[in-house]
């Protein structure tokens, strides 16, 4: 059911004492989640005592600064950061058999629902969710329960979960409305979350005739129809078909938002689909600075390097460190090429020989925003100045660039609308 916020809140708690919002952390920046979490905040801060949580799962979280920078005027101490080793509880889990069964097989394991102890123990009038709904590698699109299952979630339930989802395979999952993956999250929804006095804030973005991001679609309920029609709408604006593959692609990672190949990866994840065998993806990515966003998922990337699926996988089976950290493994499947195509970084922190070691291309930063100009450019073909032709995105993380025979002809998800 779509409501307004407002009414959404009316039928949720009229007079809420205590309030938790949900919004995504910095690395969805370009959103406008944050701006509007700190409009639900002072429009609730008069009669309720707010809290915030960022559904950061392991990322990093965010220093005093950063919270500023994303959430505007959200006093400090109202934000909390999400411990997602040692501050969760578990509250059951999707058991194996159902696993294999949505995954054909891919995945035959469970997945524990293990979330955020200040979410579920603490008393709460009112939960709102606030998120930005677009194409997403594992769930086929990004928002809606992923808040609490990713954002929220703890170690065990992070590392089943995108491990299940690697193994369906990340083509298999982009721009479907439900994935196994968020079949099995919206099992959990229904069967642990049900208490929960919740409800969704979702937006939809595209690009308008000037080139800029603007908000298109903004959804609000606190049922399962609430994410398909925002999902709906994001499969129609936010994914770009082409008829032919593409041959070089330029890229640009905001440097205030994308600090590590594990976000900035979404360049590979989002492009994939387009390009074309033997082609070359360039990412400029100004505020690289790592690969991981926790120190030991930047050990293991910088271990293990993005090197394939066949290769990831064998080692998986034999390396304890790989297993431990199975969210990581997934996202060296994920941010593979399978060597049809070259990923080459521009980065604005990481050395030649570091971005070599995990197996990219390395291109000078200078050299490469000399060349493109991506200021000047606006999504779509563009020429060098000596008459190299490629296809410019500013920001692929809004959004999925596919051929058509590639969207045609790839198994689907459990429902594809």
């Amino acid at each position: 059911m779509r409501l307004t916020v407002a009414e959404a809140r009316k039928r949720i708690c009229a007079s809420p004492k205590r309030v938790l919002l949900l919004p995504p952390d910095i690395t969805r920046m370009h959103s406008g989640a944050g701006r509007l979490a700190e409009m639900l905040y002072k429009l609730l801060a008069d009669e309720a005592e707010v809290h915030v949580i960022p559904t950061l799962g392991q990322h990093l979280p965010h220093t005093p600064a950063e919270n500023r920078q994303m959430f505007g005027e959200i006093p400090n101490e109202r934000i909390h950061a999400h411990d997602w080793r040692g501050g969760c509880v578990q509250v059951g889990e999707i058991p194996a058999r159902y696993v294999d069964d949505l995954t054909d097989g891919a995945a035959d394991w469970a997945i524990p629902i293990t979330l955020n102890r200040m979410l579920m123990k603490e008393p709460w009038d009112l939960i709102i969710n606030v998120g930005h709904v677009v194409p997403h590698e594992m769930l086929g699109f990004a928002n809606h329960n992923k808040n609490y299952f990713i954002g929220l979630g703890g170690k065990d339930s992070i590392c089943a979960a995108h491990m299940a989802a690697a193994c369906c395979g990340i083509e298999n999952n982009l721009g479907n409305l439900i994935t196994p993956l968020r079949a099995c999250f919206n099992r959990a929804e229904d069967e642990y979350l049900g208490h929960l006095p919740d409800l969704y804030v979702q937006v939809v973005m595209a690009r308008c005739a000037a080139g800029e991001l603007l908000h298109t679609g903004c959804y609000v309920g606190d049922d399962l129809e609430t994410y398909l029609d925002a999902a709906k709408q994001s499969r129609r604006e936010n994914i770009t078909v082409f008829d032919q593959p593409l041959t070089k692609v330029v890229c640009v990672m905001q440097g205030d938002e994308f600090f590590s190949t594990w976000v900035a990866n979404k360049a590979v994840y989002r492009t994939r689909m387009a390009m074309a065998d033997g082609g070359e993806l360039l990412i400029i990515a100004p505020g690289l600075k790592r690969f991981g966003e926790q120190p030991e998922v930047d050990a293991l990337i910088r271990r293990y390097g993005y090197v394939g699926t066949p290769r990831v996988m064998d080692q998986y089976r034999q390396n304890p460190d790989m297993q431990d950290l199975a969210h990581a493994t997934a996202h060296l499947i994920h941010g593979s090429s399978e060597g049809r195509f070259t990923i080459t970084y521009a980065p604005g922190q990481l050395r030649q020989q570091e971005i070599e070691q995990v197996n990219f291309g390395y291109a000078d930063l200078k050299h490469a925003l000399a060349r493109y100009q991506p200021e000047k450019c606006r999504e779509g073909w563009n020429t060098t100045a000596d008459g190299e032709k490629f296809f410019f995105i500013p920001t692929p993380s809004a959004g999925l660039w596919a051929t058509k025979e590639k969207l045609d002809g790839r198994r689907g998800g459990c429902e594809t609308g």
